[in-house]
């Protein structure tokens, strides 16, 4: 197939964790304007799965080395859109962790978005985030409450924030 002879307006943005899913994508299509990665994702990751399927068990530094040399070979391959970096966060980590990891996490490419759950305290994060000067992509959103939420969290950010809504989950 070869690549689109006109580029759409919406964007593309890839969901994955491995470089070569994101250059064939960017083959197929002639370009990729961002994409969006996450822990799960990252395990995912061909080479992830070899290291554990050997038998390794990596440390939590281990953990974010592969995940910040994932994601620093996927940044050139993409466009404006970015890079959007999930920090690694459940019910219990606490909106100061996640800003901690995600200034972290926007340090390690130029076209970095630090990805926070929709949550009470990823809304703190990302409006702690925004405050910052960091670009920020909100995920695991499920209503038009959540949205409203996370404009009022960001609305005072200068760069685009994002939104990856979940549609019928």
């Amino acid at each position: 197939m070869s690549p689109l002879t006109k580029r759409p307006k919406t964007k593309i943005l890839v969901d994955g964790g491995d470089p070569q899913e994101t250059q064939k994508i960017k083959e197929l299509l002639g370009f990729v304007d961002g994409q969006t990665t996450n822990p799960s994702l990252i395990a995912k990751n061909p080479h992830i799965m070899q290291l554990i399927a050997s038998g390794h068990k990596l440390t939590e530094q281990e953990e974010l080395d592969e995940y910040k040399k994932i994601v620093r070979t996927i940044s050139p391959l993409v466009g404006d859109a970015g890079v959007s970096i999930e920090v690694f966060a459940d019910l219990n980590t606490r909106a100061e962790q996640m800003f901690q990891q995600g200034q972290a996490m926007f340090s390690w490419i130029p076209n970095a978005y630090v990805k926070y759950p929709c949550t009470a305290q990823g809304l703190r994060a990302a409006e702690m985030s925004v405050a910052a000067g960091i670009r920020v992509n909100m995920t695991l959103c499920f209503s038009q409450q959540q949205a409203a939420a996370v404009y009022a969290a960001t609305k005072g950010t200068k760069a685009p924030a994002y939104v990856s809504p979940f549609i019928g989950r």
